[in-house]
This record gives structure tokens, C-alpha cells and sequence, in this order.
């Protein structure tokens, strides 16, 4: 594939590719509002470094929508609401989309009240909970976003899928310090990655999965046909997950464990996932400035700890925000499976001449 080999060799800015790729899915049938808030989250999310969870994810979320998985003209509604809290219905609208509204809901109330928690039902698949968590910082609060996921998990104990990876994320403002930053899933890594090593027929880097007997694997050339991802750090891992598990389908009345559908799968059923947000107005309770300098404070004490010979200490987010600013100066350097996935999103679309112009 010529386009294909001549990306590979290219970089993108995150404009250029955002900007593309809004166009590309209004063409697939998206408005160009839901369109447009789509593809700055992935986009967002590539500036990162965070590929897995990027734009590659459009092209399969727009067969969601052909399929009737998604709805492309529904919008998320409130279903109902006190005054530190909502419950929204997804009504399985572009997910990106309700869960932006979501955490932009928890915001705004948490400004009157001080804290504030969105849940959301039958809704799909968002992509990387992080971004959800930064849209707090603008306003000087800290944010916090979940979501359940189909099982892919097993659990001490368990030998084949159980839960889902539940990812938790959340971000912390400072002052002259970058903001702190984590988005993790509950297991030991994220499926996308493992599904990524398989395409590229590469064995994993570390033992993340077990096989159908139980058994720890890094070979995932039967998954997930066969076997499940191990919890991050064993009953931690596990335990922070039925914590996710609660507050994003428990509470919103979401399908929960094998109740959720894998977005990604080529079957009929609506995904049926559930979110939680988390805004905390920070000034409410405590005096910004004093909160952002004795964050800073915090910040450089751990930056400024002993180090090995060669070490050094990254807060969480740090290399997130680093590469971020390096792809805003020098653009990104997409890889292969994120290409693959973003030629396939302008066959379908009729948009090869508009993607090989988003490169430089």
C-alpha cells in the first residue's frame, strides 16, 4: 500500500490530524459537532504518546455506528439529577461525545456545590478515560473518570474472563508544575495492547496474560479466544475494579459485568457500558493559591528525592505532557497499526488525497 508506506516515513501535527480527521467522519455520517469533539479527544490522546486509545479507534466506532451499535444523530439525556449529582442516559450516542458532556455536567455542578458525580448508562466506548479527567483542570479542580468494559479479566481465583479492565484516571492541577496526571487500567495492561502485539505477531513483554488453563502466558496468539488479562497487582487490581464496577454500572443502572458487549466485536448487541465523573472544586474547600503551591512543593520534593546513578523521577503524567509539547513542536510520528487503521478510515471514506495532506 503506497499511502501506507508513505505515511510511515511522515509526521502529523495534532491539528492536521485532528482537523482530518473530523472531515473523515462527518463524510461517514457523523454532524460535524459530534465529529469535531471526536477527533480532538483521539487526536488528543496521540499527542500523548497513548496510541492504543487514539485515532486507530475511529474507524471501528464508525462501524459501530453503521451497524446500529451507535446511534449518530442521539444525544446522552439526564435521567436524573440533585444538586452534586446526575445520572445520564447515553442513549448510545457517539460515547466520546455523552462523556464529554458528562464530566462538562460534573464541572459545572461541582462549581456550585463543591464536588460532584456523573454516572452514565447505555453508553460505548469513550477511549482513553484521562482525557475526561484533564477537562477539570482549566477550571482548577480535580477530575476523575472510569468506565467498565466488557470481561476481559480474570480475577484471583478465576481462571477465564470475569471482569472488565476498568480503567481509573485522574488529574490534579498545580501551579508551576505540570498537573498531575494517571489514566491505568485495572488490569495488567490494556487489551488494546495486547491485541496490538498480536496483529504485529510479537510476544508480550511481560507475563500479562493467563492461558485457558490459568496458566501466566506472554504469547497471546490465542486471545481472546482463549484466556484472560491478569489483574493489575494481583487483589489490588481486582479490588479497584468491583470499586469501578460500582460506581460505573451499579449506580447509573449501566449493564455490568457479562451484561457489557465488547464494542470492538462484529456482533449485533449495543455495548451497554457505563461511566462515572468526578469534579472536585478544589477552591471551594481550600484556598486555591495555598492548594497550587503546596502542590508544587509536593511535586519538586518528589522530583527532588535520591536517585539511582542514572535515574530519574517522573511524576504521573509528566511524560505525557512531555510528549505532547514535542508533538505540538515536531509533529507525531504515528505507528504502523495506528496507520493502518487511519488508511482504512480514508478508503471507506473516499478521503486518501485529504489524509496524505494532513503529513508533513
Amino acid at each position: 500500500m503506497q499511502l501506507l508506506d508513505d505515511l510511515l516515513r511522515k509526521r502529523v501535527f495534532p491539528a492536521d490530524l485532528e482537523r482530518y480527521c473530523t472531515d473523515a467522519m462527518e463524510r461517514a455520517g457523523l454532524p460535524r459537532d459530534a465529529a469535531a469533539v471526536s477527533a480532538r479527544v483521539l487526536a488528543t490522546t496521540d499527542s500523548w504518546g497513548i496510541h492504543t486509545h487514539g485515532t486507530r479507534q475511529i474507524r471501528q466506532l464508525l462501524k459501530n455506528v453503521r451497524d446500529g451499535r451507535i446511534d449518530a444523530a442521539a444525544r446522552a439525556s439526564v435521567a436524573a439529577e440533585g444538586a452534586a449529582f446526575a445520572i445520564l442516559d447515553g442513549n448510545h450516542a457517539m460515547p466520546i461525545v455523552t462523556a464529554c458532556t458528562a464530566m462538562e455536567l460534573a464541572i459545572r455542578k461541582a462549581r456550585e456545590v463543591g464536588i460532584a458525580y456523573v454516572g452514565v448508562k447505555r453508553s460505548s466506548h469513550i477511549g482513553a478515560a484521562g482525557y475526561y479527567a484533564t477537562m477539570a483542570l482549566p477550571h482548577d479542580m480535580v477530575g476523575m473518570a472510569t468506565t467498565n468494559t466488557d470481561p476481559w479479566m480474570t480475577v484471583p481465583g478465576g481462571k477465564g474472563p470475569i471482569m472488565g479492565t476498568n480503567p481509573i484516571a485522574y488529574a490534579i492541577p498545580a501551579g508551576t508544575e505540570r498537573p498531575i496526571f494517571l489514566d491505568i487500567a485495572t488490569s495488567s495492561v490494556a487489551v488494546t495492547k495486547i491485541l496490538a502485539a498480536k496483529a504485529l505477531g510479537k510476544r508480550l513483554p511481560e507475563k500479562w496474560l493467563v492461558d485457558d488453563a490459568g496458566q501466566p502466558t506472554d504469547d497471546p496468539t490465542n486471545y481472546p479466544a482463549q484466556g484472560a488479562l491478569l489483574p493489575m497487582a494481583g487483589h489490588k487490581g481486582y479490588g479497584l475494579a468491583v470499586l469501578v464496577e460500582t460506581l460505573t454500572a451499579m449506580i447509573p443502572g449501566a449493564a455490568f459485568l457479562s451484561g457489557v458487549k465488547c464494542w470492538a466485536f462484529d456482533i449485533p448487541d449495543k455495548a451497554n457500558q457505563g461511566h462515572a465523573f468526578l469534579a472536585i472544586n478544589v477552591g471551594a474547600m481550600t484556598p486555591l493559591a495555598e492548594f497550587k503551591a503546596r502542590m508544587d512543593a509536593m511535586i519538586r520534593e518528589i522530583k527532588g528525592a535520591p536517585k539511582t546513578a542514572d535515574g530519574r523521577i517522573y511524576l504521573p503524567g509528566e511524560m505525557e505532557w512531555e510528549r505532547q509539547e514535542r508533538a505540538q513542536r515536531e509533529g507525531i510520528a504515528l505507528p504502523d497499526y495506528v496507520l493502518v487503521n487511519l488508511v482504512g478510515l480514508a478508503e471507506d471514506t473516499g478521503t486518501q488525497e485529504a489524509l496524505a495532506a494532513a503529513f508533513r
